[in-house]
Parts: C-alpha cells; sequence; structure tokens
C-alpha cells in the first residue's frame, strides 16, 4: 500500500530532498503519490492572500474529510463515543457554518430555513450519501460565492449573528478558514476513536476507508 505523505518542509530544495530521500529508502513507488497540503501547493497564487487562505482551508476540508470519515457507515457517522459530538454533525456544521459566514459577508439576513437547519445540525439523521453531498456542494458554492465577496474591501464592517456582533471582512473570512479546520480536526478525532473501537488493530495514522468499512 502506498502511504498518503504529509510534510512540514519549507520549500521546493527542502521538498525535493525530502521527496528523494523517501524514494531511496522504499517509502514511496512513484514521486505523483507525494502531496502537500494546499498551502504548500504553490497554487492559486493568482488570488488575493485572504481569499487564497480560505480556498486553501476548503480544499483541506474536503480531502482531510474525505480521507479520514469517507470509509465511515451511516451508524457511525452518527456515534457518539464519549459523548463527543458525531462526525455527521461536524460535517454539518461545515457546510451551514460556511453558508452562513458568506451571507454575513454579502450583508445578506439569514433565512427562516437556515435557522431551522442551524437547530438540527446534531440530529441523528441522513446517511453518508446525502451528509457528505452537502459538504461538498457547500464548500463547492462557497468557493463560487467568495469571487465576488472578495471584491469588498477587507476592512469592510461586517455584523454577525442576530446580535449583530462587530468584525470586518478580513476578521470574518480568517474566521471561516480556522473555524473550517477546527471541525475537520474534531471529525477527525472522532472518526478515530470510532475506528479504534471497531477494530483493536487499527493504527491511528490510518484513514477510514471504504475497503476496510467492506470489510467489518
Amino acid at each position: 500500500r502506498v502511504p498518503y505523505v504529509r510534510t512540514s518542509v519549507r520549500g521546493p530544495k527542502k521538498m525535493g530532498e525530502a521527496l528523494t530521500n523517501a524514494l531511496g529508502r522504499g517509502r514511496l513507488v512513484l514521486a505523483e503519490t507525494y502531496k502537500v497540503e494546499p498551502w504548500l501547493s504553490g497554487m492559486l497564487t493568482d488570488l488575493p492572500v485572504v481569499q487564497r487562505a480560505v480556498m486553501h482551508s476548503l480544499q483541506m476540508a474536503e480531502e482531510d474529510t474525505s480521507k479520514w470519515c469517507g470509509g465511515l457507515d451511516d451508524h457511525e457517522l452518527h456515534a457518539r463515543p464519549f459523548q463527543l459530538p458525531s462526525v455527521a454533525f461536524q460535517l454539518r456544521h461545515i457546510a451551514r457554518s460556511l453558508d452562513r459566514f458568506c451571507c454575513y459577508a454579502e450583508g445578506v439576513p439569514l433565512t427562516p430555513q437556515q435557522l431551522a437547519a442551524l437547530s438540527t445540525e446534531m440530529d441523528p439523521s441522513g446517511t453518508r450519501e446525502t451528509i457528505f453531498k452537502e459538504l461538498r456542494e457547500s464548500l463547492e458554492t462557497t468557493r463560487q460565492r467568495l469571487d465576488a465577496i472578495i471584491r469588498q474591501p477587507l476592512d469592510q464592517p461586517i455584523k454577525v449573528g442576530r446580535k449583530g456582533l462587530p468584525t470586518t471582512l478580513a476578521g470574518l473570512l480568517i474566521h471561516a478558514a480556522e473555524h473550517t479546520q477546527r471541525h475537520v480536526g474534531q471529525a477527525i478525532t472522532t472518526a478515530k476513536v470510532i475506528l479504534a473501537q471497531r477494530d483493536p488493530q487499527y493504527a491511528p495514522s490510518s484513514p477510514a476507508s471504504p475497503e476496510h468499512t467492506a470489510r467489518s
């Protein structure tokens, strides 16, 4: 099995050295299997820096939730080991929070439907397919909405939530990026606990996979 490799090394030269060393030790089979996190990929350099950070966060969310949570079945997605919030909640919260953040940035009030959706994020409903579909669609819609949002001045005042708490567009977008990553991390942690309970031989560095689910 070819491993998924991450690195914290900085700069193309260091990355190249790390890849060469890994290949030399037989840890990788093909160079194209080497992956780095989106913010180290050198992509999206044509975008303004704050928009780029949010886009990288969205890409990491899509990749990491698919890798670590994509192999969980319906029951496991709604499981709450040690009373932790479920993976399903984390994925729904990411999706619906991004929608709300975009509305705040656009100066659009939340609809009754959005408020109702907020109150049901913890509900143990939905299948693996519908939960991941909602997440994917939200990530893609957010990318599209960002193109218009980022044209506004970053120091533009923004009001957040029912109380209209003050921030700026830059503050909102930075929070959207870090908030997304925070809940991705919580989803991954819960997924690891579930996998450990499923299989005592599970190694925490091994993601959930559909094949593993099928064998269980």
